[in-house]
């Protein structure tokens, strides 16, 4: 799709870092890791969901957001118990420059330079290939930079937060693989 409404838009995902090292929570419940997010609450704009769930999800009390691309999953899902739902939502990137401790449902958060550290995903289908679209696309580690200013140095105030585009630049799908659960797949439009 090249547009998507507004309204359609029912998550928002954070792939995030700090100091050049991916950030990663776990839940309470779950011997999971997982990248921050969640869903976006009733009137809320969601950049502004991007925000709170970044907060809320890492303990981030200062840091740079921007999105990336809408995605979809389409299947059954935790949200969506039809095999045919399609549900959206934003994915950003995020620099962490703070933390706070944490007061959620987030028992930790993992701070690694290696994705290999991460050895159980709580959506092993489609966490990775939001990783890759961030990574594919240049956002974080060089991404977060200006011409003129070096890699991993600190934006101007004006350039921390940019709103999210109403025409994004690519989507990243999920679709049901024939006879088993789903799988993502990511393509620039």
């Amino acid at each position: 799709y090249d547009r998507v409404d507004d309204h359609l838009l029912q998550f928002a995902v954070i792939v995030a870092q700090t100091q050049g090292k991916w950030v990663f929570c776990k839940h309470r419940e779950r011997d999971t890791y997982e990248v921050p997010g969640g869903h976006r609450e009733q009137g809320e704009d969601i950049l502004a969901a991007a925000k709170r769930e970044l907060r809320e999800e890492t303990g981030a009390a200062a840091f740079r957001i921007e999105p990336v691309c809408v995605y979809s999953v389409r299947g059954k899902t935790r949200v969506s118990q039809s095999g045919e739902d399609e549900t959206f939502g934003m994915l950003f990137a995020a620099e962490i420059y703070a933390f706070e401790p944490l007061h959620s449902e987030i028992e930790r958060i993992l701070i690694t330079d290696r994705l290999a550290d991460v050895d159980r995903w709580t959506y092993p289908q489609i966490q990775p290939k939001l990783l890759e679209e961030v990574q594919k696309r240049g956002y974080l580690r060089e991404a977060f930079h200006s011409p003129g200013r070096a890699a991993g140095a600190l934006a101007p105030a004006g350039e921390i937060e940019r709103p999210a585009p109403e025409v994004c630049p690519g989507r990243a799908f999920f679709r049901p693989a024939a006879g088993g659960p789903g799988s993502l797949s990511c393509r620039s439009e």
